[in-house]
């Protein structure tokens, strides 16, 4: 059922929505990414810090080895449907909120070793500093192509789920073999992820209700969050080359 905010009716698409609530929409949107964004740098930055980060790390990988990063991606990928379930869950701001906030933790945790193998590449961080910036030039790059054409992405949201799956197994593939993932993986990844955030922004401009920007910002954290991985990975393995 339709409802009011401020004058306006705010459970129809951005796309179908008055201006003024169109650009309040976006705002809120972004604004929250870039709090998801810094929380996940401030988590990350405290776990590192306070040794939390390394005592998980071991927790996962001291005993269970593979079996433990197989548990890691499992519990990520069920947290991850969850939380957006909670975001999307209209009838419950806390509940939006609590699925951000969810998906954000478990970001913060799957970084963790990627993190630490960066800094002992580089004995600081160095490449991880790079990497994000590198990250953030490529989201803006990619974000005001969107914005600028307005074109409407949703179309490849199939192929992006199908390629989404095939690079899952080639993973569980690649950990059950004992073979690494070569730098045209990285490379495809971050194709693959740069894919979802251009996918991701266009149904900002075009599909998601204008109350629903917590599960709107949650999808673009989740695509830039993924390109930031591969991005860094990519960074690691070409130094690592040197």
């Amino acid at each position: 059922m339709a409802y009011s905010t401020d004058g306006y009716i705010t459970d129809r698409p951005a796309s179908q929505a008055l201006p003024a609530e169109r650009t309040a929409f976006i705002q809120k949107t972004y604004l929250h990414l870039a709090g998801a964004i810094g929380a996940f740098a401030g988590l990350e930055y405290l776990l590192i810090q306070t040794g939390m980060g390394e005592t998980l790390v071991k927790a996962i990988f001291g005993s269970g080895g593979m079996l433990g990063m197989l548990a890691l991606m499992g519990a990520f990928i069920g947290a991850g449907y969850l939380a957006q379930w909670w975001a999307n869950n209209s009838a419950s701001k806390p509940m939006q909120y609590a699925g951000l906030g969810l998906y954000v933790v478990m970001e913060a945790v799957i970084f963790l070793p990627l993190l630490y193998v960066a800094m002992i590449k580089t004995g600081d961080t160095s490449l991880i500093a790079k990497a994000g910036f590198l990250t953030l030039a490529l989201v803006a790059g990619l974000t005001t192509a969107v914005f600028m054409t307005k074109a409407d992405f949703s179309f490849m949201g199939t192929a992006l789920c199908v390629l989404g799956w095939v690079a899952f197994g080639t993973i569980l593939v690649a950990y059950f073999m004992g073979t690494g993932l070569g730098l045209w993986f990285t490379v495809l990844m971050i194709a693959l992820a740069s894919g979802y955030l251009v996918y991701d922004t266009s149904n900002v401009l075009h599909h998601y209700p204008t109350t629903h920007y917590v599960a709107a910002s949650l999808a673009l954290f989740s695509s830039v969050a993924l390109l930031f991985y591969y991005i860094l990975r990519f960074a690691i393995q070409t130094q690592s080359r040197d």
